[in-house]
This record gives C-alpha cells, sequence and structure tokens, in this order.
C-alpha cells in the first residue's frame, strides 16, 4: 500500500514540474540568439541604433508588421546586442512608453521624468509648454563638461496611438529633437499599420526620417506545427526520463491527430500571433492531472473553446427576461429603420406594443424598472450612446446603438433557461 502511494505522490511530482516548466515558458519567452529570417532588417535597425549611441547621430525609424511577426522580438535583440557594446553600456538611456498606457501628452511627460530618474529635477518648476519640458529634461541629462549630452533611445510602442493625441505635440517634439542637433535621440516605433504615415500631420511628417522597417509573417503552418510540438516537449534533462519520454511521445502523437491539427489551423488563420498561441498551449497544459498525466487532444478541444468564447454571448446568459426583450425590442427597431440609432422611448414603445399583445404570459412593468434595465444594457456596453454625451439631452432621448450580432442574441435565447416560448416567437420574427 505505502509503496503504491509513494509511486502515486512520484507521479503527482513529476505532473506539478512539467506544469511549472511549460508554464515558465510560455509566460516568459526568452529572446532568441538571433531573430530568424530577419538578418537585413536586424543589421539596420543595429546600425542605426549603434549611430545614435556611440556617435551621437539623431535618428528615427519605424518598425511595421502585423501581431505577432516578431517588431518587439527583433527591437528587443538588437538593444541587448547594443547594451553590450563598451561605448553604449553605461551612456545609452532608455525609455519604453505604449500607446494603450500614455494616452495623452501629459501621462506621456510624466513617464519620461519617471524612467529618466529626473522627478528631483523637475520638482515644482512650471513650464510653458511640452517643448520646453522636453528641452529640460534633455538639458538635464548632459554630463560634466556641458559639451556632450547623454544618448537617449526612445522606444514608442502602438506608434499609431500616439498620433490621436490633441496636436501630435509629443511626437512633433521628439522628431524635431531627432532633427536638430540638441541632444542625440533615437525615436523607434513600432506599429500594426501600414498606413501609419498618412496619419502624421504634415509638421511631424517633415521632421520624420521616413526609414521604415517592414516585416511580415513568412511562417508556414507546417512551421507553426513544429512551434507548438517544441513549446510542448519535455527537456532531456528532465528528473524522471521514464516520465518525460511518455509525455514527449504524446504531444508527438498529439500533433499529427487530425483533429487538435483542426484546431491548430483555425488559431493559425485567425492569427499567426505567437502570444495566442501561448494562451492556448497553457490553458490545455493547465488541465493535466494526476489521473490524465499527458496532455490530450479534449485539453487542447476545451482550451481552444475558452480562448475563443464570445464574452458578450456570456453575458447575454446572465441578462434578466426583462433585459432580454428591449435587445429583441431593439432588434426590431434596428430592421424598421435600416439600422437607424434608436432612443430609450422608442425601445419601451416597441415593448410596450408586445406586452399588449401578450399580457398573459409576460409580467407588466413599470416605465422607471424598464429605464433601469436599459440603463443596466449601457452600463454592460451592450448598447452604446451614438454621441458621447457632448449635447445635454434628457436620457430617454439620447441616441443610441445596439453593439450585438443576430448570432450573439440567438445563441443566447437558446441556451437562456426557461424562456418563455412568445418572447422566442418574438424574437424569431425579429431575427429571422
Amino acid at each position: 500500500m505505502s509503496k503504491r502511494r509513494s509511486a502515486a505522490l512520484t507521479e503527482a511530482q513529476c505532473v506539478s514540474l512539467a506544469q511549472k516548466l511549460l508554464r515558465e515558458r510560455l509566460c516568459h519567452q526568452k529572446l532568441p540568439d538571433r531573430p530568424v529570417g530577419l538578418d537585413s532588417q536586424y543589421k539596420h535597425l543595429l546600425e542605426l541604433l549603434r549611430r545614435t549611441a556611440v556617435h551621437g547621430e539623431s535618428n528615427s525609424v519605424l518598425i511595421v508588421g502585423p501581431r505577432g511577426s516578431g517588431k518587439t522580438m527583433l527591437l528587443g535583440c538588437v538593444l541587448r546586442e547594443l547594451m553590450s557594446l563598451k561605448e553604449a553600456h553605461k551612456n545609452v538611456l532608455l525609455v519604453e512608453l505604449n500607446g494603450l498606457l500614455q494616452t495623452d501628452d501629459k501621462i506621456a511627460l510624466k513617464e519620461i521624468t519617471r524612467q529618466l530618474h529626473l522627478e528631483n529635477v523637475v520638482g515644482d518648476k512650471v513650464f510653458g509648454s511640452f517643448a520646453e519640458n522636453l528641452a529640460f529634461l534633455l538639458e538635464a541629462l548632459k554630463k560634466g563638461d556641458k559639451s556632450s549630452s547623454r544618448p537617449v533611445l526612445f522606444v514608442l510602442d502602438e506608434f499609431d496611438l500616439f498620433a490621436h493625441h490633441k496636436n501630435q505635440t509629443l511626437l512633433y517634439n521628439l522628431l524635431d529633437v531627432s532633427q536638430s542637433a540638441q541632444a542625440p535621440v533615437a525615436v523607434v516605433g513600432l506599429t500594426c499599420r501600414l498606413d501609419v504615415l498618412e496619419l502624421l500631420e504634415k509638421r511631424v511628417k517633415s521632421r520624420f526620417s521616413h526609414r521604415q522597417i517592414h516585416l511580415f509573417s513568412s511562417l508556414s503552418f507546417g512551421q507553426y506545427v513544429d512551434v507548438v510540438r517544441a513549446q510542448l516537449r519535455l527537456p532531456q534533462d528532465f528528473p524522471d526520463p521514464k516520465f518525460s519520454n511518455d509525455w514527449n511521445h504524446s504531444v508527438t502523437k498529439l500533433c499529427e491527430d487530425k483533429s487538435v491539427e483542426e484546431i491548430l489551423k483555425r488559431h493559425f488563420n485567425a492569427s499567426k500571433d505567437f502570444r495566442s498561441l501561448h494562451s492556448l498551449l497553457f490553458l490545455a497544459v493547465s488541465r493535466v492531472s494526476v489521473s490524465q498525466s499527458t496532455p490530450r487532444e479534449a485539453d487542447l478541444l476545451e482550451a481552444s473553446r475558452l480562448i475563443s468564447a464570445d464574452s458578450k454571448a456570456i453575458i447575454l446568459h446572465g441578462l434578466s427576461i426583462l433585459e432580454l426583450c428591449l435587445i429583441i425590442a431593439m432588434k426590431h427597431l434596428n430592421d424598421t429603420y435600416d439600422g437607424e440609432p434608436f432612443n430609450f422611448q422608442m425601445v419601451h414603445n416597441e415593448f410596450k406594443k408586445f406586452i399588449q399583445r401578450k399580457s398573459h404570459s409576460i409580467h407588466k412593468f413599470e416605465k422607471p424598472v424598464v429605464m433601469k434595465a436599459f440603463e443596466h444594457l449601457l452600463q454592460l456596453e451592450l448598447v452604446r450612446p451614438v454621441d458621447s454625451g457632448a449635447c445635454k439631452v434628457q436620457r430617454e432621448y439620447q441616441l443610441m446603438r445596439l453593439m450585438l450580432e443576430h448570432g450573439q442574441v440567438m445563441e443566447a435565447l437558446q441556451r437562456y433557461p426557461q424562456c418563455p416560448t412568445d418572447v422566442k416567437q418574438w424574437a424569431l420574427s425579429a431575427f429571422a
């Protein structure tokens, strides 16, 4: 009995260790020694940034490519090699900004000040403009002899979002500094949009060097499956060789399975981004247990279902009958008025017509209760105001749009527990 228990414990330890290793691998991706298939782009970017770091020459460049094509990985590899240079290691300052986080120039400037460790220097000083503030920060970075300044590399992730800032002040000033001889600055933008230059104002565009490095994902499905196999395999130095061999054998068989191939093909066609692949594999690995100690086709199927689940359809499953009725009323209005916006009063009138026809099966709700249900749909963002509250309009008459597809509502109705037949028939007449 004790032998059996210790064997089970060893099995449990092996499963736990395998999961720990794979989770670390999938969550903390290490940079490769050299980006595969991007030699010319790598050399070009390294040379540009080396000129700034070593020779004090200002530059600006855009790295353009779809998500998952390796923009961040390429930049990471270049920066790693750049920082290994003796001249650059102690001299270069790196400032990383992201368009999703630094949503306006004020936040961006605070972040630049923080990353350059200049909070104490700025203190309570008040600046007339963004340009003055930035000039002061760069001035503060000058060395003791006041003749030379430390090179600064500005990395702007989601570059296209910075173009939506008011007057594009941040981009204008950064690119202006990179054009003038004020301080050695390199501005590196990363974006998915091929038309990013069209978003720039004329004065900003004229200060950009127009250097672009394009990356395109040339990954085939066979290579994609090879990556899946490599990510799920256990290393040769795993403490239990027998468990490791069984695991790796099952991974090989799993990748050859037809249904698994279909799941992977669906994900490959939707996105070649390795981050979404890692999320899929992470969920599959998390489902491995002592009773099923190797990854199975069912694990990948469930992981795929979880990852591709429609969040709005899930929200619909939790709505009340009244809220569902309001959504059906909105769909009727969309059909009647060819997708034109509607307001609460119109929805309420449509709902009242339905109640009058089917008064025996649906409870009659007072108008304030219906209004509360409508506001809940607004909070859930299933309904969206057409204008963002710029003009003062009574709540009942504020124009709205429905943010749901036909299929999402029909699926919710099919799965809804004990949904009245009259409501279903009303919905079918709207969604037919």
